[in-house]
């Protein structure tokens, strides 16, 4: 018996809730109706439930269904009497409450006898039991049944073999008297002829070699009974096969094939789950035969070899160009696909639209062993997809090997440095380059190739400039992680390069910028030179393409391993295929998104002639970004306090004050700097014990005790003397009972401390230990952001170049290391900005030093952080001090552009929408005029050529008003938000 229960509130529904209740109540066969006891929760609310319930017995074919309102007025469990009537019928008609309950696990679990029934007794003849003669003819015994027809139906010899002429890869299976046993339809006699309709017979058959021929399909790998054509017609053997959809393993004298079907369905378990074709054949292999009692012929090399081409060229497919085969991104600038006829005189204020974003990159996890060589594997195609050519490229790789990198002047980029030393020994590829379209994720014709060492300049230049060939677009907008050391020399590296290679930089626009992500790990100088958050005319362009595309092909990177070098370019070729057409299919799905802009906000309380000034000077940045020469506006010109130069400031005017007379000092040795800086000191290394204490269970040694304790017993005698009432605050503390916590936890009682206990202290005291507070500050936040770029750099070195546990473990160390340096530095800021709220009422400092938070200040990207609310504070813009306006001078820029490249994404996108169109109209009357180019010896073919053309061009067609229907909307909000843009930053439009 099972009760289905399900609670709601009137007001409003909850999650569902079923309860499942075996033997629920009392039921005799005599009864026509049931009492049930059901328990309901707790209910302090007192609110009305509604109770939904079924019963259902299945040995007495009786069932009910009823509901009633249960108000529970109790703070504890309640019991509640439910009674049902009960009528006779079937008890599984469950008809509209399933929905109700959401459990439609309950109706499996009622079935789960009878169907482990039925799954026990599949092995028998089942209804067919008492069968003596065949069904269909009426003469012979049934005793074969087929896997993959519908129906359990018997039938005999004869009719099983007549009825699969047309499906001889079905799975017959044979009753022996007890039980089944496979048996193939060769054995059978069944016999496939090719070349002729099915039925129909051959006058001169030829068997296959050893009458031995296989064939794979997606239901296992079977033998196959096959006799090709010997008439004076007939075609060469591997057209037979391909006449009806088999795809043969070898040009000459086939025995294996596989369907088309099954290779489709490979072709794309290979993209979706990156399964290798080692584990798919054997999951094949054990479809056939789990038992692997029956040895079978291995056809995996077979399988392996059969390949796909190209064909609707009127010159063949030897005239494959470069590049030809791959899927092209519609929503980059296409000349004379996707552009207006006049692009090239478009005015400056919109000529940046039609700029191409590149982002380069290398991936270390696409190795390949020294295996074969491309005599022996050459591959399909030698450049007409994604990969380079191979034979130019090896020559001018060869030509430059001794060619030794220089080393970086930025951070220490193994990218760079490492090129000339990584580890190649037993591999013929250590990974591979790429340039890919930085805004649409998509690879690029002739924009992949291999590498034999490390990421070297040979490598990446050749690529980048045969990516480019041909391609006659003006800006160039350049995306590369290591771009501030690659793109110095370029043009000198260019001109030792073939001619077809070189490229007009002179007549073009080229910028260079580094991704988002990997900015911080360089140094302030390149942060901003080739930051996409500072530069016009990027949009929200974040230069991360090419590790997006990694995570899709990096787990197929362990079956590539022992490729030979043409079968893994074609496979990496397919895959970069599909990544590309799935993304131009998903180019409708994208979305726009809205930014709040602030900086009119902050451009009102700034004084006019300031930003006019920071407004000639951004824009002639702007024009010139990698030009070191230009001032750069988003780098800081005055120099931050540090520690260092307080202690010599204050050194400094304490010497002028003794000299003068009226020296303050209490002790002969040690000025009141002096005292300040001490205590100072002795708190860093208090922090330090407490860290040291909760690694690891860690416990200081006695010699570090004895040393930080002196230390402090020396500092209190000198406290008697400058901070009297600091021994009045001490005597008052309560003694620890240890030394060890005296050591960690002693408060010291500097001015600031005592000035939280309203006790009195010097004034000169005072204004010491502010500086000294204030530069401390500045110097944790630059240690923070040291700590920061460091464990960047690391991270990246990590994934990229070290592999091994040992290694591995070693390395996330050393990351643990910097880890705690930058909290350690963290806990100092945060002790520091504490201090000088407390020290003096000063005014200003808090524009600089803000209160430092672990989740809401580990910020996102430039281009998304709002404006903090205190540079928007009236009178800020009238300070005076140099520093301040250095600050705001810094902040109004980068303000201005965030707003700039929201409003610059803005267009980019409705333009890129306009030449998704374009492209995929064009590409549709491409694909028709190609109808008329099919000009094979015979109908039939030229009909099939015509019919995929013209499917090509009705799925361009397709997708165009698609697309065209998901952006009616958003062209129309983006307008708008282009307006309210041109509204609220009418100053910082491009002239």
């Amino acid at each position: 018996m099972i009760l289905l229960l399900t609670i709601r509130k009137e007001t409003d529904w909850v999650r569902p809730h079923s309860q499942h209740l075996e033997g629920a109540g009392m039921l005799r066969a005599s009864c026509k109706q049931v009492k049930l006891n059901v328990y309901l929760p707790p209910n302090p609310d007192a609110l009305s439930i509604h109770a939904s319930y079924t019963f259902i017995s299945h040995s007495q074919g009786l069932a009910a269904r009823s509901s009633q309102i249960l108000t529970s007025q109790s703070s504890s469990e309640q019991q509640v009497d439910i009674r049902m009537d009960l009528e006779e019928g079937p008890a599984l008609d469950y008809g509209d409450y399933t929905s109700e309950v959401h459990k439609p696990h309950f109706e499996v679990e009622a079935e789960v006898a009878t169907m482990k029934k039925r799954i026990c007794t599949a092995g028998g003849r089942g209804d067919y039991i008492h069968d003596t003669i065949c069904r269909n003819c009426y003469s012979g015994t049934p005793h074969f049944h087929c896997k993959d027809c519908f129906g359990t139906e018997l039938y005999c010899h004869t009719c099983v073999v007549t009825m699969h002429a047309k499906t001889p890869v079905h799975r017959v299976q044979e009753w022996t008297g007890l039980y089944f046993v496979p048996v193939s339809l060769k054995k059978l006699g069944l016999c496939v002829q090719l070349g002729h309709p099915a039925g129909e017979f051959c006058l001169l058959p030829q068997k296959v070699v050893n009458d031995d021929f296989t064939l794979i399909d997606s239901n296992g790998i079977h033998e196959i009974g096959l006799d090709f054509c010997g008439c004076k017609t007939a075609k060469r053997h591997t057209k037979q096969l391909l006449r009806i959809t088999w795809f043969p393993a070898t040009s000459t004298n086939p025995r294996t094939a596989a369907t088309f079907q099954i290779l489709e369905q490979y072709h794309l378990l290979s993209f979706e789950s990156k399964v290798s074709g080692y584990e798919f054949y054997h999951s094949l292999a054990r479809m056939t035969d789990n038992t692997r009692l029956r040895p079978q012929k291995d056809r995996y090399k077979a399988f392996m070899q059969i390949r796909a081409g190209r064909g609707h060229d009127p010159a063949g497919v030897e005239n494959t160009g470069n590049g030809e085969c791959a899927v092209i991104c519609p929503a980059c600038p296409q000349p004379s696909r996707n552009l207006p006829d006049n692009w090239e005189e478009a005015p400056k204020e919109t000529r940046w639209l039609y700029g191409l974003f590149l982002a380069i990159d290398a991936n270390f996890r696409l190795k390949r062993r020294m295996v074969s060589k491309d005599s022996a594997d050459p591959g399909l195609g030698n450049g007409w997809a994604y990969f380079v050519e191979e034979t130019a490229y090896k020559r001018y790789l060869q030509s430059h090997n001794g060619t030794l990198q220089q080393k970086s002047t930025c951070s220490s980029h193994n990218a760079v440095n490492m090129a000339d030393t990584k580890v190649s020994q037993g591999l013929a590829a250590t990974g591979v380059g790429t340039i890919d379209c930085a805004r649409h994720n998509m690879k690029l014709p002739n924009s992949v190739g291999d590498l034999q060492k490390g990421e070297k300049y040979t490598n990446m230049d050749n690529l980048f400039f045969s990516t480019l060939r041909g391609h006659a677009i003006s800006t160039l907008n350049i995306s590369y992680d290591i771009a501030c050391q690659w793109h110095k020399h370029l043009w000198e590296r260019m001109s030792v390069m073939s001619p077809e290679l070189h490229l007009d930089h002179a007549a073009k626009f080229i910028r260079f910028f580094m991704p988002k992500f990997h900015l911080p790990a360089h140094v302030l100088k390149c942060q901003t030179m080739f930051s996409f958050n500072f530069s016009r005319n990027v949009g929200r362009t974040d230069g991360e393409a090419p590790e997006r595309g990694w995570s899709n092909i990096n787990p197929v990177a362990s079956s590539m391993k022992a490729m030979g070098p043409g079968s893994r370019r074609d496979t990496l070729d397919d895959h970069f295929g599909d990544w590309n057409w799935k993304k131009v299919v998903g180019l409708g799905n994208k979305e726009s998104k809205a930014h709040q802009i602030v900086f009119e906000e902050l451009h009102g309380v700034l004084k006019p002639e300031t930003t006019e000034t920071w407004k000639i000077e951004i824009e002639d940045w702007e024009d010139n970004p990698n030009d070191s020469s230009v001032t750069n506006p988003f780098e800081a010109k005055v120099i931050p306090i540090t520690q260092a130069a307080v202690h010599l400031r204050l050194a400094q005017l304490e010497a002028a004050e003794l000299q003068q007379g009226t020296d303050v000092s209490m002790h002969t040795d040690v000025s009141p700097s002096i005292f300040i800086a001490s205590g100072i000191d002795l708190e860093s290394e208090q922090r330090r014990l407490k860290v040291y204490r909760k690694k690891q269970g860690r416990h200081p040694t006695d010699t570090q005790l004895e040393c930080i304790t002196s230390k402090i017993n020396t500092w209190r005698h000198l406290q008697i003397l400058y901070t009297p009432a600091a021994q009045l605050m001490e005597s008052r503390a309560e003694s620890p009972t240890s030394d060890v916590i005296e050591s960690e936890n002693s408060q010291l009682w500097l001015p600031s401390a005592l000035c939280s206990k309203h006790k009195h202290c010097n004034e000169r005291l005072l204004t010491t230990e502010w500086d000294l507070r204030y530069a401390q500050a500045g110097d944790a936040l630059e240690e923070i952001r040291q700590s920061l770029r460091l464990q960047d750099y690391m991270y990246t070195f990590k994934r990229d170049w070290i592999c091994g546990q040992i290694a591995n473990t070693c390395a996330q160390n050393a990351l643990s290391r910097v880890e705690s340096r930058a909290m350690a530095a963290a806990d100092k800021y945060r002790a520091a900005l504490s201090d000088l709220a407390r020290v003096l009422p000063k005014d200003g400092w808090d524009h600089r030093y803000k209160v430092l938070d672990k989740k809401t200040d580990v910020r996102g990207i430039e281009g998304r952080r709002q404006l903090s609310w205190i540079w928007l504070v009236e009178g800020v813009g009238d300070d005076k001090d140099e520093m301040v306006q250095d600050s705001l001078r810094i902040e109004w820029c980068k303000a201005r552009a965030r707003s700039m490249r929201w409003a610059e994404e803005v267009e980019l996108l409705q333009e890129e929408m306009r030449w998704v169109s374009c492209f995929l109209k064009w590409h549709a009357t491409w694909w028709k005029k190609k109808i008329a180019e099919c000009t094979l010896a015979t109908a039939a073919d030229n009909e099939g050529l015509s019919g995929y053309a013209c499917r090509q061009a009705q799925l361009r067609e397709d997708l165009t008003d698609c697309f065209e229907k998901k952006w009616a909307g958003a062209l129309e909000t983006m307008v708008a938000c282009e307006a309210n843009l041109d509204l609220y930053l009418p100053e910082i439009r491009v002239p």
